[in-house]
């Protein structure tokens, strides 16, 4: 690869990086308003079909045009051109027979796939989500094609537009169904619908480009039928599991969670509203995951083998510098998180239900982060494949740790489960990370002191300043609003302050950061 290409590649790759992160805070915002409007029970609804949809929008982005990318680049190194009839019609046919069986599985089997989550009246939702399958192959293969030349505009611009699209549509649609005293099952319907439009957006955004750029040739050649086929199975399907640590998580609570709790003693509805209590924590996991790692995956791009052979010290100095952050990050969200999860459940809740759970659930954050970033580590050194299984040995961990502790100890089961297979994917990822890089010494670079006492002090602001506020008696929202931001804010400013000063860092890992002089100067602090 000359050096222009892996500029372009490192610049897109940020680019997309930056895309995914917008996409994510979108997922996780839109999901706080929409409980409010449509309460437990429509949350819940909400967040039975999201992992289908969930999975159809990771097959479309990141799974099969990793596939067609790498088949792109390897034709173009062969010195082959990608041309209609040997390459375009042939990745199609295989794309919509793939989607094509999954749409045919869902929409025929939707009414035992509702009996079997424990609430038959999802049955149309499912019906309906399955549609969702058949845009894949449209914005699978353009996406792919354009990053296999190393042009990331039109996927993140894609991306970007389908979420926007996806949150108006299901915002829209809960106010309506609420104002008009519609089923309420009809949220999930609307979410399929979401789905489909803003995946029709991303379609005419990359039809856009794909006709500006036309990027093919009306060659004949021979099609080879088996290596299409074969990457398109295993590299797609596993480049799709790599990014879907938290929504298998989701997949296992969806199937299991429901029938579990009437197993625990709880009536269907009271079931279906304790999981919608329980599903709060997902958009808050999901933006503390964001947080956590998203130093992390803006550096990922700059990971490759090539860079270990050739500089060895940077390269672990830089593998070091990126746990390192995350680490530290992950640790001050998880922890701040539990301290004001009541005041947080208020505001963005409107009431305190499920608190203690959710405060076990948060603990996700932190081992999420780290497993991600790990994982994003191996993935850039080439090791995608062993990553993936670690999801899914996960995902079973979750599954049947639901189903022997959900009967027994209600929705705290589900909560313990989720942490269970997190901690079992985060320390196996780790250990991978360590055999694979022995030279990495991560866990004696941390300064748990440092640590220590950044943590105490943020704790300690957290708490004195919650015990002034509910002396004033405040229950306004806009007020709790305003005291959420204002502690959030400062707590996270206390925290990192601390870090730096009581040098959780090094001035080497520091310059790794933007805004590196600012941080430098905090750290030196005064002689």
């Amino acid at each position: 690869m000359s050096g222009n290409e892996t500029n372009k590649l490192v610049k897109g790759a940020l680019l997309l990086t930056l895309a995914g992160l917008i996409s994510k805070i979108l997922s996780a915002g839109y999901r706080i308003p929409l409980q409010n409007m449509s309460g437990d029970i429509g949350f819940y609804i909400y967040q039975q079909v999201y992992p289908i949809l969930g999975m159809v929008m990771v097959l479309s982005l990141y799974g099969f045009p990793s596939a067609i990318s790498k088949m792109s680049v390897d034709m173009k190194e062969e010195g082959k051109t990608l041309s209609f009839k040997g390459f375009y019609i042939p990745i199609f046919i295989i794309l919509l027979g793939l989607n094509g069986a999954l749409f045919l599985f869902l929409f025929f089997n939707a009414s035992s796939l509702a009996v079997w989550v424990g609430d038959a009246r999802l049955a149309n939702t499912y019906r309906f989500a399955s549609f969702a399958f058949l845009l894949v192959p449209f914005t699978s293969l353009m996406r792919g094609v354009f990053q296999g030349n190393y042009y990331m505009k039109p996927t993140a611009i894609s991306q970007v537009g389908e979420q926007f699209a996806r949150v108006f549509i299901i915002i829209f649609a809960a106010i309506y169904i609420v104002i008009h005293g519609q089923d309420i099952y009809k949220i999930g319907q609307a979410a399929a619908m979401a789905s489909i439009v803003g995946s029709f957006v991303a379609v005419l955004v990359l039809s856009v480009f794909f006709i500006k750029k036309k990027p093919y040739t009306k060659e004949t050649v021979n099609i080879p039928w088996n290596y299409y086929v074969r990457t398109v199975l295993t590299l797609g399907i596993v480049a799709a599991l790599n990014h879907m640590v938290l929504l298998v998580i989701q997949f296992a609570d969806a199937f299991t969670l429901i029938p579990s709790l009437m197993d625990y003693g709880l009536t269907s509805l009271e079931a279906m509203e304790t999981k919608g209590v329980f599903d709060r924590g997902q958009p808050l996991i999901q933006l503390g995951t964001v947080l956590g790692s998203a130093f992390a995956l803006a550096l990922i791009p700059t990971i490759s083998k090539q860079k270990l052979e050739n500089d060895p010290e940077t390269f672990y100095q830089y593998i070091q510098g990126t746990l390192l952050f995350s680490f530290y990050l992950a640790i001050g969200a998880t922890i701040g998180l539990i301290v004001i999860f009541p005041e947080a459940n208020v505001l963005l809740f409107q009431n305190d239900k499920g608190t203690v759970n959710l405060q076990i659930l948060v603990l996700s954050i932190f081992l999420c982060s780290m497993a991600i970033t790990a994982s994003s580590i191996l993935q850039g050194l080439g090791h995608i494949k062993r990553t993936a299984g670690f999801i899914m040995i996960a995902f079973f961990i979750k599954w049947i740790s639901n189903q022997l502790l959900v009967p027994i100890w209600g929705i705290t089961g589900s909560a313990i489960a989720t942490v269970l297979s997190l901690s079992m994917l985060c320390v196996v990822v780790l250990m991978e990370l360590k055999r694979k890089l022995p030279q990495l010494k991560f866990f004696r670079r941390i300064n748990w002191w440092a640590l220590s006492k950044a943590t105490l002090a943020m704790i300690s602001y957290l708490i004195g300043l919650n015990y002034i506020f509910s002396l004033a008696g405040v229950t306004s929202r806009v007020l709790l609003l305003l005291y959420v931001l204002f502690i959030v804010s400062t707590g996270g400013i206390i925290y990192v302050y601390c870090l730096l000063r009581w040098k959780a860092f090094t001035e080497k890992e520091l310059r790794m950061l933007p805004l590196a002089p600012f941080f430098i100067k905090i750290h030196k602090g005064r002689n």
